[in-house]
């Protein structure tokens, strides 16, 4: 099914997670050129009664619309939704991060200001959600992503619930919905759910992120449920002594068997975790969830230094790993995976991608196919030069210059290793790194790259004013006005010389000159 374009623009990629409700892909939006997740689900395939199939789709068109009337900033964006033939789809953002699970996995133990922080952000997520009002019913770590700059997304309203009777009736009618080891007692008993349920979830997931391990574990659904009816969770602090006792009281509110004795809403919840919040700083590192309360508003990391992505799960799904873009069929051909991928396909695919402007999608099956390839070939052989040349050429088209930057630097090593300082390939790739450092604002950096080949384009008089012409501004914009107003003005009288004083380049060096003038001695 991959390849399959959905709604006469999303073309599927490769699925990501699947469940009883359905399967989500990655997928491209061919008119927007960009990333998006897309659920998609077959009412026809189901079996039982046809009231069954009829009940999916009476769920899923809720499920977009409850999804579509939630505004907030942490929660995935729903952009499109609808039929394509027997199947229906629902079109999400596509979110960059690592989810809750994972995180957690990799800072073990996970600090408290952390999980506070964490913590902090869902009871706003909650807080917009239950004013819908819609309660989500599976509040969990894998559906809680940490962004790169530190903010939590809530992923997957798929099996939330809006509070009217009709929808009610509805979701009683199918299997249980939720994940036992973080369902609440009154949700477990199939009775009426509410926003305390959520904030029920909430408690086990804090538990889980200051413990390392949820508050009730047992090897059968059936015994998990059994312990969150009749068993007391351990405080906190007998596992870990530093945690505030605050913190520690906060959670045992939250997982109180009876729904009134928790918080009276996510708003209170984040009123008792307020004055835990840590105070402005610095970050400790990508990812930080602190990073929204230490640097509000400020703007993202470098995001090449946390780029794994994934998209919102379905509901009900088991854990599944995460695909490898290595494995998408359109590289290795459908059917069990063969030994070796096909990179002329790969190859012969990126030159459709970009011939039909599609560069993200382009980008990732470079990306994709580069390791195969190497593996296959040897780094050092032509076929995987030229896809990396591709790739870096592309990923600078596509405006992502921190990642093209480190392919060209490999680029020109080996090739400079191979001809020499003055081979034509090498410079060109110095000085496409150069034009990299420039949009990526080093400026320094960038001047160096520039200043080392420009005296191996004597010959080149195009070349050579262009890189002149960089450097003069760079140095601008380094702050060096009178040495960039020198290199502009001899680069002037040579451009004038040359072309005469009509043309592009000498009218842009007059206007940038004149710019200069205007604004006066500097010290």
């Amino acid at each position: 099914m991959n390849g399959r374009v959905v709604g006469g623009r999303y073309e599927l990629a490769t699925v990501i997670g699947q469940g009883g409700m359905g399967q989500v892909w990655t997928a491209y939006d061919g008119r927007l050129d960009r990333r998006v997740a897309v659920k998609l689900l077959r009412p026809a395939t189901m079996t039982g009664p046809a009231t069954a199939a009829e009940e999916l789709r009476r769920r899923f068109v809720r499920e977009c619309r409850v999804t579509a009337q939630v505004d907030h900033p942490g929660l995935v964006t729903v952009h499109d939704a609808g039929s394509d033939g027997d199947d229906l789809y629902l079109v999400m953002q596509y979110v960059e991060g690592a989810d809750l699970a994972d995180h957690l996995a990799e800072h073990d133990p996970y600090p408290w200001e952390w999980a506070v922080s964490v913590a902090a952000q869902l009871c706003a997520v909650l807080a917009a959600v239950h004013a819908v009002p819609i309660v989500h019913r599976d509040l969990k770590p894998r559906n809680v992503m940490i962004r790169p700059d530190g903010t939590v997304t809530v992923l997957d309203l798929g099996v939330a619930s809006v509070l009217d009777t009709d929808t009610t009736r509805l979701t009683h009618t199918g299997s249980p919905i939720g994940s036992p080891a973080y369902m609440a007692p009154e949700q477990a008993m199939g009775g009426a759910v509410g926003p305390s349920t959520d904030l029920y979830a909430l408690g086990v997931l804090l538990h889980e992120l200051l413990s390392g391990n949820v508050p009730f574990a047992g090897s059968t659904a059936l015994g998990v449920l059994h312990r969150h009816l009749y068993e007391p969770p351990a405080p906190l602090r007998q596992l870990r002594p530093e945690i505030p006792e605050a913190l520690e009281a906060l959670v045992l509110r939250l997982l109180a068997k009876d729904p009134q004795a928790r918080p009276s809403g996510a708003h209170e919840a984040y009123e008792h975790l307020l004055p835990l919040l840590p105070a402005r700083g610095a970050p400790t590192g990508p990812m930080d969830p602190t990073r929204p309360f230490l640097r509000p508003h400020a703007p993202w990391p470098d995001r090449a230094t946390a780029r794994a992505v994934t998209v919102p799960p379905v509901p009900a799904a088991p854990p599944r790993p995460r695909a490898d873009p290595r494995t998408d069929p359109r590289v290795y051909g459908s059917g069990p995976q063969p030994a070796r991928p096909d990179v002329a396909a790969a190859v012969d695919e990126v030159k459709r991608l970009l011939a039909e402007g599609s560069l993200t999608q382009a980008v990732d099956m470079l990306g994709a196919i580069l390791p195969a390839a190497a593996a296959e070939h040897g780094e050092r052989s032509p076929v995987v030069r030229i896809l990396r040349k591709q790739y870096a050429s592309t990923l600078m088209d596509d405006g992502q210059y921190r990642s093209a930057l480190p392919e060209l630097r490999r680029l020109a090593e080996d090739r400079g290793a191979e001809a020499g300082p003055a081979d034509p390939q090498f410079l060109q790739f110095r000085y496409d790194a150069a034009l990299c450092l420039e949009q990526l604002g080093e400026t320094a950096a960038a001047l160096g790259e520039f200043r080392a080949v420009l005296p191996y384009y004597e010959r080149d008089p195009e070349r050579s004013f262009d890189i002149r012409q960089r450097i003069g501004l760079l140095l601008l914009a380094a702050g060096e006005h009178a040495a960039g107003q020198e290199e502009l003005q001899r680069l002037l009288f040579d451009a004038e010389r040359a072309y005469g004083p009509y043309h592009p380049l000498p009218v842009d060096l007059r206007r940038a000159l004149d710019h200069q003038r205007q604004l006066g001695p500097r010290p």
